[in-house]
């Protein structure tokens, strides 16, 4: 049933509809490449009367029996004019084909063509389709002031984003989730992560971002939270677009900083220091307990310091260039071509407690202040050519990523069980960098004119690299606020060089498709038969380096050292030798081909089904040696994995009228691990604690079922309601266990676990209440789960209790927007919105040994934007982000039988302060 404050605007809308008996309908087309005209304005000439085509260029229109004249237009098109006589009760079928209109200024040229980045149009795909899928494109993200891909994906229904954690959709953690890239599939720069953290991706290379929340067997079968596809942009007209802009956040420009002394450069601020910072060719390529001569070490240390600056952290700047082109090419067939470079910096401070406790201890083994100072670049370049003819096309894309962090962390406390020593002090210097370097080629033809068999195909090639070359690490006691006491020897000070390169990452896709019967509101029926797969080939190295030589307890200035350890290095007082262990090296080779089939079936006007099957197998081979392998030479152990799994689907979509549709999806899913969640690798830290990846962690299986409601109005109203609930085999999760040292994590299979929820999203305009609120708009969706995990107390021995809450599941989440859009005047356009999140209570690392969970707590998120546009050529975007600015929080629960004699359950705090920023934009 529709609203009820619906009902008069439906009543009139029924009466005047029972008078227009006669009804003209069928398809806008380019005339030159054939393709449908979404949007396209059709009116009865004279008269108010008028609707638009949908996204696949189908209208239809009503009037009274008798003649008309229909005008039909679009931007960039010329208007046509089409006389018309209809009777009572008759359907008259006129397909239009538009011709492009291009004109010459200054030897610009202008042209038009159909945006499928807008809202309405990516509001009609999701109507149309038959799977669950949202979108956002690159309109809706400029108009909220979206900068990168990860916080324009958390506008969608269900998605969180978590600090550094990555975003989290219906409760699910990153390693649920899937990356398309133009829908190739799309490795992790980063081991830590299943996909690549997506504020790599600056809006600028995004034309649309989709998000599946079922599963179709045409995409991978690692699904259980959603499937992202990223459609990098192309171009739509021809444009140069100059953006540059400024930040400031509260607590983090403008404030005393800390930066390593070779980063307080001009190679630093651009980055440019994994180089310096290599493992010394000395060392060589297999750990042999080589140490550095004093000469060595002046020679490999030039560019490389101990030392810290205290400096300011100025604003936050970011500068973009964006020109593309688009042109005819023989008689109906267009080329373009696009390119993009973004670059931008920023300085982050974080400061709080951070803590925790070790199992079955009443008090923390580690309480400390925590200040870091993180220096940040991203950089990002791509290239797109694409032809189209008019039976098919055919696109090269390349982009690159590249980011880097310089981090300097504090840490003064209690360390490593130390309690009676409240003045330890650990200071961190770390540089970590990342690669990403994604090649395509895709295309797609018409076999036939009619376009009934076509094919699809589509290759990939990507190279990856993520480093954290020369973690310096400096322990001692605080003596004041700039020197330290420290002893050489031990854990004092160390150096950890890791490494995670792809050899090679390669992606393929093949698909052929059928069109048959008869055709059902402008569809058919259609055959999918294809092939896909990937093959990720990486691996990882981990090397220590230490001093071995100890001395008398010394004190020093600790941002100024490096000159003390150079000259006892070169008296002899102290020496840097390998100490890297038999594991040192880590090989990866995943290989995965698919074979899927798919039918999509019109059952009458109201009734479609897209059903499917996918066969997946899975060839995965980890070479490591273990910890206590007697030789750095030993050959490898093997852990071989192969496994062919059956995937079957099926979306239905039941139309129960013009405006509101039901579906229905079920589907069997697989969700691997992330890969240092596998890989036998002990990443230890700093401060003592460690994360170990565990071998035989299994992938995990999943059912999926969801319900949903959506109803579409003439106003772009949207309400969508939906249930949905999964059953996932072998859940993986994150667990602190017992080691008798320093807090360690490792990575567990659960028995089972079930989710299920309910999900709410609606878009509703305000001039419905009242006229005076015409041009407001309010966006919301909401989510609401229940968890339950079932533990086996056999294999997870050290777990409290056989059930609880899926660990990174919210019970519930919120997001919101409010837009409202106005002109000062015919030239200067503005756009304002108001943007709110926030998540529930949710376990961050599942408790063990009588301690309780340890939490995240809910965070609130609220931003506002303002796009002007000045001009033709000048628009201006300010935004305020974080404002209500609470605490992030990390708590362990109250409720564990190990006695606790701390007075604060506070594990982790920080605030991330309010951000400002002006971006001002010129096309050319």
């Amino acid at each position: 049933m529709k609203l009820k404050f619906l009902f008069f605007g439906l009543l009139f809308t029924i009466i005047s509809f029972a008078q227009n008996t006669a009804k003209v309908s069928g398809i806008i087309t380019d005339k030159d490449s054939k393709q449908p005209v979404s949007f396209a304005s059709i009116s009865l000439k004279g008269i108010m009367t008028n609707t638009e085509s949908d996204i696949n260029g189908n209208y239809e229109i009503a009037m009274k029996p008798g003649s008309y004249t229909l005008v039909y237009a679009f931007i960039g098109y010329k208007t046509f004019e089409k006389q018309v006589t209809v009777a009572d009760n008759e359907t008259l079928n006129l397909n239009v084909a538009l011709q492009e209109n291009s004109n010459s200024i200054e030897g610009i040229v202008i042209t038009g063509t159909t945006n499928k980045t807008k809202e309405t149009a990516l509001l009609k795909e999701q109507q149309k389709a038959v799977e669950i899928k949202q979108s956002i494109g690159a309109q809706e993200m400029s108009r909220k002031g979206i900068s990168d891909v990860e916080e324009g994906l958390t506008k969608v229904t269900g998605i969180t984003k978590v600090e550094s954690r990555g975003l989290f959709v219906r409760g699910l953690e990153d390693r649920y989730n899937n990356l398309l890239v133009n829908d190739l599939q799309a490795p992790s720069n980063s081991p830590f992560k299943k996909i690549i953290p997506l504020d790599l991706f600056p809006t600028d290379i995004v034309g649309v971002l989709g998000v599946y929340k079922t599963f179709n067997p045409n995409i991978s079968g690692d699904f259980a939270g959603a499937t992202i596809n990223i459609e990098t942009s192309e171009a739509i007209k021809s444009q140069t677009k100059l953006s540059v802009g400024f930040g400031y956040t509260t607590g983090n420009n403008g404030e005393d900083f800390l930066m390593s002394e070779d980063a307080n450069t001009t190679q630093g601020a651009l980055g440019i220091l994994k180089k310096d910072r290599a493992l010394p060719g000395v060392f060589g390529s297999v750990p042999s307990a080589n140490s550095l001569t004093s000469t060595e070490y002046a020679a490999t240390h030039k560019q490389n310091s101990w030392n810290v600056d205290k400096v300011g952290s100025p604003m936050n700047t970011n500068i973009s260039l964006l020109h593309s082109e688009k042109f005819k090419v023989g008689d109906g067939n267009n080329l373009s071509y696009i390119l993009s470079l973004n670059t931008e910096n920023k300085y982050v401070i974080r400061k709080g407690v951070e803590r925790y406790f070790e199992a079955g201890d009443g008090a923390y083994t580690k309480n400390v202040q925590n200040s870091e100072y993180k220096y940040q670049t991203a950089s990002s370049a791509l290239v797109g050519i694409k032809y189209k003819g008019s039976r098919g096309s055919i696109g090269v894309t390349s982009f690159y990523l590249r980011s880097t962090e310089s981090l300097i962390n504090d840490q003064i406390g209690v360390l490593n069980y130390a309690t009676t020593n409240p003045n330890r002090w650990l200071r961190i210097n770390q540089f970590e960098q990342s690669d990403y370097f994604n090649n395509q080629i895709l295309a797609n033809y018409n076999l036939t004119k009619n376009e009934k068999h076509s094919i699809k195909a589509g290759f990939s090639y990507v190279k990856t690299a993520f480093g954290q070359p020369d973690r310096k690490s400096i322990v001692g006691n605080r003596v004041n606020d700039t020197d330290i006491s420290i002893t050489y020897g031990g854990n004092n000070l160390n150096r950890q060089y890791l490494d995670v390169k792809g050899n090679y990452y390669m992606s393929g896709l093949f698909e052929y498709n059928m069109k048959f019967g008869k055709e059902v509101n402008n569809k058919t029926n259609k055959l999918s038969v294809g092939y896909n797969s990937f093959r990720n080939n990486l691996y990882s190295t981990y090397r220590f380096v230490a001093n071995l030589k100890t001395s008398p307890v010394f004190t020093t200035n600790l941002n100024d050292i490096n000159d003390v350890i150079a000259s006892d290095v070169a008296n002899g007082n102290i020496k840097f030798q390998e100490e890297s262990n038999p594991d040192y090296k880590v090989k990866l080779d995943h290989f995965v081909n698919a074979g899927y089939v798919n039918l999509f079936l019109n059952f009458g006007e109201k009734f479609e089904v897209n059903a499917g099957v996918r066969f997946e197998n899975s060839d995965r081979t980890i070479k490591y040696r273990s910890l206590g392998a007697p030789a750095f030479d030993d050959p490898y152990q093997k852990v071989i994995e192969n496994k062919l799994d059956i995937l079957p689907s099926i979306n239905t979509k039941y139309t129960v009228n013009d405006d509101s549709n039901m579906r229905l999806a079920v589907s069997k899913t697989i969700t691997r691990p992330v890969t240092m969640e596998k890989l036998p690798i002990t990443y230890v830290n700093p401060d003592g604690s460690s994360v170990i990846g565990n071998k035989d962690l299994k992938d995990s299986e999943n059912i999926n079922v969801d319900l949903k409601y959506e109803l579409f109005t003439d106003k772009k109203d949207m309400l969508a309601l939906g249930v949905f609930g999964k059953n996932i085999t072998k859940p993986i999760e994150r667990v602190f266990i017992a080691t008798g040292g320093a807090q360690t994590t490792s990575f567990q299979n659960s028995k089972t676990a079930v989710l299920f929820g309910a999900e709410l999203e609606f878009i509703f305009q305000l001039e419905r209440i009242s006229k005076q609120l015409e041009n407001i708009s309010w966006g919301f969706n909401s989510s609401i789960m229940k968890t339950k995990v079932n533990v086996d107390l056999v294999t997870n021995s050290i777990e409290n209790s056989s059930t609880r809450n899926l660990q990174g599941a919210s019970n519930w989440l919120v997001n919101s927007d409010l837009k409202y859009e106005f002109d000062f005047s015919k030239e200067v356009k503005n756009t304002a919105t108001l943007v709110y999140g926030v998540y529930g209570k949710r376990i961050y690392a599942v408790g063990t040994a009588g301690l309780d969970h340890v939490y995240e707590k809910p965070f609130s998120k609220l931003d506002f934007v303002w796009n002007t546009k000045l001009s033709k050529n000048l628009d201006v975007k300010f935004s305020v982000d974080n404002i209500l600015n609470p605490t992030y929080q990390l708590e362990l629960g109250d409720e564990s039988t190990t006695q606790i004699n701390e007075s604060s359950l506070i594990m982790k705090d920080y605030k991330r302060g309010v951000g400002f920023s002006l971006n001002i934009g010129y096309t050319f």
